[in-house]
């Protein structure tokens, strides 16, 4: 059965809604009449159209996060850092960073919605910091056998989950720039 098409309009007020619910009561208490109901929509269309909560709830994250790492090519590394970091401001980057938290617990109990953060946004950042980074060894700014190269991922979301736990603070650009230069860069031998 073809799924009808929703208006990119409705689909983004759709994501929206799921955020917002998201962030109101988290993974667990959001449930798709809640969706349904904030959306004025029927549950059958939002289960035709997306097929479950976790697939939905994982789309309405990436649709906020339009961000394409592997298309940033300033011609240098740190340059393609920078440039990602100001594509999402300070308020969106909080935001991400909450409703992260509040999908961390849930992603453990549920296979479903692991499944879909890893095909729909971590796989894709993966890929994208990938390819700046091969970019880095391909220009001679990263040495090809440098250690830390496998390491960038796990240092980058260390980054986002440690600021929170270890300062009570947010993640910004500017602490995401500071962290760049104080650990990632210096790893990198850039």
């Amino acid at each position: 059965m073809a799924r009808s098409r929703l208006t990119p309009e409705r689909e983004s007020e759709l994501y929206a809604a799921v955020l917002d619910l998201l962030g109101e009561v988290g993974y667990e208490a959001l449930t798709m009449d809640a969706v349904a109901a904030r959306t004025h929509s029927s549950k059958a269309t939002l289960y035709r159209q997306w097929g479950s909560k976790a697939e939905l709830v994982v789309k309405a994250l990436r649709h906020n996060k339009p961000v394409q790492l592997g298309e940033i090519d300033t011609g240098s590394l740190r340059g393609d850092f920078q440039a990602a970091l100001l594509r999402t401001d300070d308020c969106q980057m909080e935001k991400s960073s909450a409703l992260m938290r509040g999908l961390g617990q849930a992603v453990h109990s549920n296979p479903d919605l692991l499944q879909a953060l890893r095909e729909l946004m971590i796989e894709p950042e993966l890929t994208g910091l990938g390819l700046m980074i091969r970019r880095a060894v391909d220009r001679g700014e990263v040495r090809p056998d440098n250690p830390a190269v496998s390491y960038v991922p796990h240092m980058m979301i260390g980054a986002f989950a440690a600021r929170e736990l270890v300062e009570g603070r947010p993640v910004d650009q500017a602490f995401l720039t500071d962290y760049a230069e104080a650990v990632v860069f210096p790893a990198l031998g850039v």
